[in-house]
């Protein structure tokens, strides 16, 4: 909340029982009473995670690029979890202003919503373009933030300076003593079954390597479903992050085939190509995959393992990736079929609506 700072997650927070009431898109909302949450809950939901969040249910509508457009980001978060803004997403894919985009989705939801920040230094432009997006956000009363691919060090200043709170994308304790260092709130552990750019660790191993770090810990990967949910809460998650299973909702926009295929997808669908940005993403096997093959040509695996050619060559994979992204997951004639998606894709079996997704896994947590 602007202008008021909570502890640390797992700290109480400071100020008196009754907080004031949110004026801001996106702020965190503390409960009206001390100790209180409105309506019913367990134990295994109500953690220094959806605490600080504010939030009732430990999901993370997970940042994905060209999936995350504003209906479905708000249609998470009104249903308690929180839905994440994907700047480039929202901007490139979807056609929104920046700032016209957050306030359509506040039109949506008053609950809180989260931004996610990408922060490689690789082109000052863009750099720049980032900075100027994390203000906005701000301006707007966003207090949640997912920081991926760099130093979150700037991010944290900001967001920390006005009550918010910082997680980072992290695939093994390397990086998350690292990204604890430039002082974030907790870690989105990235591990192998995740979509997008995924970890080498199961879940289970790299919850075990950085549970001693005493900040909260998202299990991103592998939930499909509410067992799936469950179990990652058992294990000493804070709570899951999710992709695939709410790009297959009414509320995304992406087509009709790539949402069918990631309904009809098993676990042995899903591979790794180092075509899209030089290092391994996780895509949906089909016939656009096949044809392009998993690996750069001889040209481009060169400059990738050159040490001062090997930006160039990130860089030229992931822009020709973005278009190619954008134009796929529009395109309902499914003949540019390809698409992203982890192996959480053996959990789902339907198209639904978002908000019935984190009932869902809820109510079954409160079991």
């Amino acid at each position: 909340m602007a202008g008021s700072r909570v502890g640390r997650p797992g700290q109480a927070a400071v100020g008196p029982a009754r907080a004031p009431r949110c004026t801001g898109s996106g702020c965190l909302m503390v409960p009206a009473e001390a100790g209180k949450r409105p309506g019913p809950y367990h134990r295994r939901l109500d953690n220094a995670f959806t605490r600080r969040a504010g939030i009732e249910v430990p999901i993370i509508g997970g940042p994905m690029y060209p999936c995350s457009n504003p209906e479905l980001v708000a249609a998470v978060s009104e249903a308690g979890g929180i839905g994440i803004v994907q700047p480039i997403s929202l901007t490139y894919v979807h056609g929104h202003d920046f700032r016209e985009g957050l306030r359509l989705i506040r039109r949506l939801t008053a609950k809180p919503i989260g931004m996610n920040a990408l922060i490689e230094k690789s082109s000052r432009r863009y750099h720049e373009r980032m900075v100027r997006w994390v203000e906005l956000a701000l301006e707007d009363g966003v207090r949640f933030f997912i920081t991926s691919m760099g130093k979150p060090a700037w991010v944290v200043r900001r967001v920390h300076a006005v009550g918010g709170v910082v997680y980072h994308d992290v695939t093994e304790l390397k990086w998350a003593t690292k990204s604890l260092d430039e002082g974030v709130d907790g870690l989105i552990a990235v591990n192998n079954r995740a979509g997008g750019h995924a970890g080498r660790r199961s879940a289970k191993r790299l919850y075990a390597e950085l549970s001693h770090l005493k900040v909260p810990v998202i299990c991103a990967g592998g939930v499909g479903n509410e067992a799936e949910f469950v179990r990652m809460l058992s294990l000493g998650y804070a709570g899951v992050q999710m992709g695939a299973r709410f790009i297959a909702t009414d509320e995304c926009r992406a087509s009709q085939p790539y949402k069918d295929a990631i309904v009809r997808a098993t676990e042995r669908d899903i591979v790794l190509s180092e075509r899209v940005s030089g290092t391994p993403v996780s895509l949906i096997r089909t016939p656009s995959v096949d044809r392009q093959g998993l690996r750069p040509g001889p040209a481009m695996r060169w400059m990738l393992g050159g040490k001062r050619t090997k930006y160039v060559a990130r860089t030229l994979l992931l822009l020709r990736s973005l278009r190619q992204l954008k134009a796929a997951v529009l395109d309902e004639s499914g003949s540019r079929d390809f698409w992203q998606g982890g192996k959480s894709v053996a959990g789902v079996h339907s198209v639904e609506p978002a908000g019935d997704i984190v009932r869902r896994f809820a109510a079954a947590a409160r079991l």
